[in-house]
């Protein structure tokens, strides 16, 4: 693989972290706080993200940033 080649590819992983560290998908985000909060939720009807909602201030930080930018979608 060329010098170039891999500086582009390490340019596109950059970017693409960037991309995800200012949006955070609340499925990976919320994982911990899903299994400490509210494990024993079905999925389906919002139902896991009204319980996340409800122990707000229990979340963790990165969680709650998620859960905002699904908000404003």
């Amino acid at each position: 693989m060329s010098k170039l080649n891999f500086a582009a590819i390490l340019v596109a992983v950059a970017f693409s972290g960037l991309a995800s560290a200012q949006s955070p998908d609340p499925r990976g985000a919320c994982k911990a706080d899903y299994d400490k909060f509210c494990a024993g939720i079905a999925p389906g009807g919002g139902k896991i993200i009204a319980c996340l909602n409800d122990k707000r201030d229990q979340l963790s930080a990165t969680c709650k940033t998620a859960l905002d930018s699904r908000k404003k979608k």
